[in-house]
């Protein structure tokens, strides 16, 4: 079986990093944590769950998560977020595909997410399919911050089971990270040359609410997938909006 080093990438998850940590713990032989100035007991609590905790600076989602990746020892590494965690069926999928991965440098994992207490099984949020275990030498995070994505060089596979997600610990949450999450990828599009128009503002989160609300059958969701197709419409009008208008001085 070949070895597995588990990265995790924190910053004030104290109340999640260590359900991560033990759905991960029996398949790693490391798991690394990389913090970023966490105020709370995160550090504490992670290396008190047996992880290798480094602390450094800020640079970005896609920048700080090829930071945790080149810091692995293992040859394959499972990359994880704080308020992610593996199934059972996902471990033994992990397990079975590390004793014999055969020419494939990397497998998808289907993720799960969970809102206002209950599962999404429906919308843009699933099957949402994610690489996260691969080959550390092949491998690399790409993506405008803050959606990376994590990519690999030669033949992928997938495994069954779930990575269980819970993003928002409350709706006031999912609104700040809604803002916070919009200006970081405004500039992001504003560094790559990308322009934005009237049409933009206007035309694409009407399109995301038909995709996500009635072409991926969000309303089976019921009131949960009505009120996640209205967010995501939200999130993708304050994007381009503030792309079109610039972003203000002192944005997140």
């Amino acid at each position: 079986m070949h070895r597995l080093s588990v990265a995790i990438i924190t910053r004030d998850e104290e109340d999640r990093i260590e359900a991560a940590i033990a759905s991960v713990r029996e398949l790693a032989d490391e798991i690394l944590v990389l913090d970023s100035g966490s105020t709370d007991r995160t550090v504490q609590r992670a290396e008190a769950a047996g992880a290798r905790v480094v602390q450094l600076d800020w640079p970005g989602h896609v920048a700080q998560k090829n930071r945790a990746l080149a810091m692995c020892s293992a040859d394959w590494v499972l990359s994880i977020d704080a308020d992610e965690r593996l199934d059972e069926e996902l471990a033994r999928a992990v397990r079975e595909a590390l004793a014999d991965p055969g020419d494939r440098v990397g497998f998808e994992l289907r993720r799960l997410s969970s809102w206002m207490g209950a599962p999404i099984r429906h919308g843009t949020w699933y099957p949402d399919r994610r690489l996260r275990l691969v080959r550390r030498e092949r491998a690399r995070w790409e993506g405008l911050d803050p959606h990376d994505r994590l990519s690999v060089e030669g033949p992928t596979g997938s495994l069954g089971g779930h990575l269980l997600h819970f993003p928002y610990r409350s709706l006031g949450e999912h609104l700040a990270v809604i803002d916070r999450y919009t200006a970081i990828a405004s500039r992001a599009l504003a560094e790559s040359g990308v322009r934005a128009g009237p049409l933009d503002v206007l035309v694409r989160p009407v399109l995301h609410f038909v995709k996500a609300y009635l072409l991926k059958g969000g309303f089976r969701d019921g009131v949960r997938g009505l009120c996640l197709a209205w967010l995501g419409s939200c999130y993708v009008v304050l994007k381009w909006g503030r792309r079109y208008l610039g972003d203000p001085p002192g944005s997140p």
